[in-house]
């Protein structure tokens, strides 16, 4: 803890074994601190730390049958409780207030069955704004602490707002939006009247974005009945005939594709007349605490079914052709890429693994795509960082080696000076350049 106002004022508050430690907030008399524990994806625990002592108290218990998530905590205005983000005996985040006294929780978007992702209290306590991140889009919300009840929010560009704030005079409020034609840029809304004022244009290198293909939530039933969900990103209309589609697959596993800024992908859409979609396939977060669990342990495979799914739902559209499909994806985008590959060779026609694990002990032996890899035939290029501190060259290696004994075509690119994904631009251009033609070779032609 320190006194910005006093270097000589840093000392060490309290001793926190272990990692995913993180103050949330200071009470209303800056004699407590609200911290949080992140154990995993879906379990975390929020702490009281005396700011004078050090002193820690167990906000919410540990030892339940049930996995809980806490996140984003901000003290009332009286210093009474707290308003957080949980899961606690729901599937999704919603916005809570908990009573420091009796550690009750009141559930106060019980009535939104999405995650609440961020929220932000106003200064005089009576407004919180928050974001629910639903079916990917995050949508802005007002709710007033007294009442309980929702205030009307003007229409907002579709994207992905963030980074909430209020201003000192309780009635501005700023945010940021990332969508399909813009990048991350920051706007403003005045609660009392209603105005919206978009503060910045960033810069996007000239380029003219007011053409660029605006994201379409597409659904599919996959193979248990389930409607997966992803993002359909058509080519301008000046392409004719059915299109090519690339297939991009998120890592994570916990993530989630979410509608934002594609940057040079807006490549393959606008010069190349390329359809992407981008799938957010069972184990993905934002669809509630059982579909997260859905891909654990053996359950894997259920999600490599989606994708077959997918492969499924493309030839019911007219304009998207079925029999020139790529799939893509970096990390654990990466492995489901060659599980695809090798589960589903003759759907596809080729595929582009980025930094994917293959035959990791933590994928379980059964499903790791190594030991299938003869069941490659179709083009192949593999990417990897020499320096790769989560996933060893060597898998992306003897991946290349063997579907190269299969006879089948294999791009192998590895940086010397990268790690877990390119970083530097020359490198990340380089990247960019070699898969736009390996694209232009095996899915164009």
């Amino acid at each position: 803890v320190t006194d910005p106002a006093d270097a000589k004022s840093d000392h060490l508050l309290a001793q926190l074994q272990g990692g995913g430690w993180q103050a949330l907030d200071w009470s209303p008399d800056n004699r407590k601190i609200l911290v949080l524990e992140e154990i995993s994806a879906n379990e975390s625990y929020l702490w009281i730390v005396d700011a004078a002592s050090g002193e820690e108290t167990l906000l919410t218990p540990k030892g339940g049958a049930t996995k809980i998530s806490y996140q984003g905590g901000r003290f009332s205005k009286d210093g009474k409780g707290i308003y957080v983000t949980t899961d606690k005996d729901s599937e999704f985040h919603r916005l809570a207030y908990i009573d420091l006294a009796s550690k009750a929780h009141s559930y106060l978007t019980s009535n939104i069955p999405w995650d609440v992702d961020e929220l932000a209290l106003s200064y005089d306590g009576n407004l919180i704004a928050f974001v629910t991140n639903e079916d990917g889009f995050g949508i802005l919300h007002l709710l007033d602490t007294k009442t309980g009840k929702e205030k009307p929010v003007p229409d907002l560009p579709k994207g992905i707002v963030s980074a909430v704030r209020w201003h000192k005079n309780n009635h501005d409020l700023a945010f940021e939006i990332t969508s399909a034609r813009s990048t991350s840029d920051v706007y403003s809304l005045d609660v009392q009247s209603g105005k919206v004022e978009r503060w910045t244009y960033s810069e996007t290198g000239g380029l003219n974005t007011a053409n660029f293909s605006e994201p379409e939530l597409i659904h599919w039933k996959s193979w248990d009945g389930r409607n997966i969900s992803g993002f359909l990103y058509r080519p301008p209309a000046k392409f004719t005939g059915k299109r090519p589609v690339i297939i991009d697959i998120h890592g994570g596993p916990e993530g989630q594709y979410r509608p934002d800024f594609l940057g040079r992908d807006n490549y393959y859409l606008n010069e190349l007349g390329i359809a992407l979609i981008f799938s957010n396939v069972r184990g993905s977060t934002g669809y509630g605490k059982t579909f997260l669990a859905l891909d654990n342990g053996f359950l894997r495979e259920g999600s490599y079914k989606d994708i077959n799914s997918l492969l499924d739902w493309i030839p019911t559209q007219p304009d998207l052709d079925s029999s020139r499909v790529l799939i893509t994806g970096g990390s654990y985008g990466g492995f489901m890429t060659l599980a695809v590959a090798t589960n589903y060779n003759d759907r596809i026609c080729c595929s582009v693994d980025v930094v994917g694990p293959s035959n990791l002990v933590t994928f379980l032996e059964r499903t790791a795509p190594f030991n299938k890899a003869k069941n490659i035939t179709k083009p192949l290029f593999v990417i990897a960082g020499k320096n790769d501190p989560r996933v060893p060259a060597s898998e992306s290696e003897q991946m290349v080696k063997i579907v190269r004994q299969n006879g089948a075509r294999v791009w192998w690119l590895m940086a010397k000076d990268e790690g877990h994904g390119f970083r530097k631009k020359k490198n990340r251009d380089y990247q960019f350049y070699a898969t736009v033609m390996f694209v232009k070779e095996y899915l164009l032609k």
